[in-house]
C-alpha cells in the first residue's frame, strides 16, 4: 500500500477460524474497539454509525449485514495477485438486476420531499434508492477489476469482512488529516461525459455554470464548514476550492474542497463525530435530512454512504465515501447497491431519476457483462 488512501486499492479481510473476537488477514489481524487516536488501522464505518452519534433509531432494515464500526491493526501490507481466500475460479452466474423503487415511487416519494423543501423542513436532501439481486454469485476480484477499469476511481477498495464484501469505485473522499491540517472533498454535481471532445466539453462547461448545481453544491459546503468550525481552531475553516470541475471516465463532478486546522488534541473520535455521516449524503440541515432519509428510503443504508479507510503510524488518515460501490454475501447470495441525488427547491424528479441511473450506469455494466 502507497502514501495514504488516494493511493491504496486493495484491503483483504478475512475472518479468523474459529474466532468470535477479530479479523485474521493480510493487512491485518487484531481488532480494536477503541476508537480514539487510532495509527495503523484500516477504519471502516457504517452509515448507521449516525445513530450514535446523534441517538437515532432506524426503521428500515438491510438483507446485509455490517458492523456498526470496525478498527483493525495493519499487520501486513500485500499486492491484489497474493491475495487467497477468494476463489478465482468461480465463474459469475447471470445477474438479475431488480431496482427496489420503481420510477412512479421514485417521483412519488420526490414530491413528498420537495414538499418539506417548500415548508422549510430541509433546503436539500441526498435521497437514495437501491438495486438488488438475489441468488447470484460473483467473483468479488473479478468485478472488482471490472468496475475500476470502466470507473479508475481513486478510492477504490476491495474489502471483505468474513463472508460478506464491499466492492468499492468511489470517486470521493470523506476527510483527510495530514499533522493538524483537515480537509473534506464533498461531491455534488454530476454530469454525463460526451461521445466526442466537443460535446464532453460542453457538458463540462455547463456543469460548472449551472445555477442548480452550484446551488447543490454551496448548501453542501455551508454544512460542511459547519461541522468543522466544532473542531478547528478558531478562524482557521477555509473553501480552499469551490465549484471545482473533475473528471472521470464515466462522469463529470462538481466538487469542492473545505480545509481547516485542528484544535489542539483532538482525537480521532471527535474529528468522526462532528463530521459523520459526510454532508454531500445527507443533506441540510443535516439532522432533519437523516430523520427523512430513513422516512423515504426503502433500505437501511448500511455500508453504503459510510467510510473505509486507512490511518498510518503517524495518525494520518484519509477516508473514503462509500458510494459507486457493491455490497455482496456469498452465503446470502445477495448483492446490492445505492445511487442517490440531491434534491432542493431548483430538481424536478425526471432529472434526478436521470442521474440516478447515470450513477448506475458502470455498476449495472459489469454486473451484467
Amino acid at each position: 500500500m502507497k502514501a495514504l488512501l488516494n493511493q491504496f486499492r486493495f484491503i483483504y479481510l478475512e475472518k479468523v477460524i474459529n474466532s468470535e473476537e477479530g479479523f485474521d488477514v493480510y493487512f491485518s489481524n487484531k481488532q480494536s474497539s477503541c476508537i480514539d487516536n487510532l495509527k495503523e488501522h484500516i477504519v471502516f464505518i457504517n452509515y448507521d454509525y449516525k445513530n450514535k452519534i446523534e441517538n437515532f433509531q432506524t426503521k428500515n432494515t438491510n438483507p446485509l449485514w455490517f458492523p456498526e464500526t470496525l478498527f483493525i491493526e495493519v499487520e501486513k501490507k500485500i499486492s491484489i495477485n497474493k491475495l487467497s481466500g477468494f476463489n478465482s475460479e468461480i465463474e459469475s452466474k447471470k445477474i438479475n438486476l431488480i431496482s427496489t423503487v420503481s420510477k412512479e415511487e421514485y417521483t412519488k416519494n420526490f414530491n413528498n420531499i420537495k414538499n418539506h423543501i417548500q415548508k422549510g423542513d430541509i433546503y436539500e436532501i441526498n435521497y437514495c434508492i437501491t438495486f438488488e439481486a438475489r441468488d447470484v454469485e460473483i467473483n468479488p476480484i473479478m468485478l472488482f477489476e471490472k468496475l475500476n477499469s470502466i470507473s479508475d476511481a481513486p478510492f477504490a477498495c476491495l474489502a471483505k469482512f468474513d463472508h460478506q464484501y464491499i466492492i468499492s469505485s468511489s470517486p470521493e473522499l470523506y476527510i483527510s488529516k495530514k499533522e493538524n491540517n483537515l480537509i473534506t472533498k464533498p461531491i455534488k454535481g454530476t454530469a454525463k461525459r460526451g461521445k466526442t471532445t466537443s460535446e464532453d466539453d460542453d457538458l463540462k462547461n455547463n456543469l460548472l455554470h449551472s445555477l442548480k448545481e452550484r446551488t447543490e453544491n454551496v448548501m453542501i459546503v455551508d454544512v460542511c464548514r459547519n461541522d468543522l468550525s466544532r473542531i478547528a481552531k478558531k478562524g482557521t475553516v477555509e473553501v480552499e476550492k469551490l465549484f471545482d470541475i473533475e473528471s472521470y471516465k464515466q462522469v463529470h463532478q462538481m466538487v469542492s474542497t473545505v480545509k481547516c486546522e485542528l484544535k489542539e488534541s483532538t482525537t480521532f473520535k471527535e474529528i468522526i463525530n462532528n463530521t459523520f455521516p459526510m454532508a454531500s449524503m445527507t443533506g441540510a440541515p443535516k439532522i432533519r435530512a437523516m430523520q427523512l432519509i430513513d422516512e423515504y428510503e426503502l433500505y437501511n443504508r448500511g455500508p453504503y454512504s459510510g467510510s473505509i479507510g486507512y490511518i498510518d503510524e503517524n495518525g494520518d488518515f484519509d477516508l473514503s465515501v462509500l458510494i459507486r460501490s457493491v455490497f455482496y454475501d456469498e452465503k446470502k447470495h445477495y448483492l446490492s447497491f445505492s445511487v442517490g441525488s440531491a434534491i432542493t427547491a431548483m430538481s424536478n424528479a425526471e432529472d434526478e431519476y436521470e442521474e440516478c441511473l447515470l450513477k448506475a450506469k458502470a455498476m449495472i455494466q459489469v454486473l451484467s457483462s
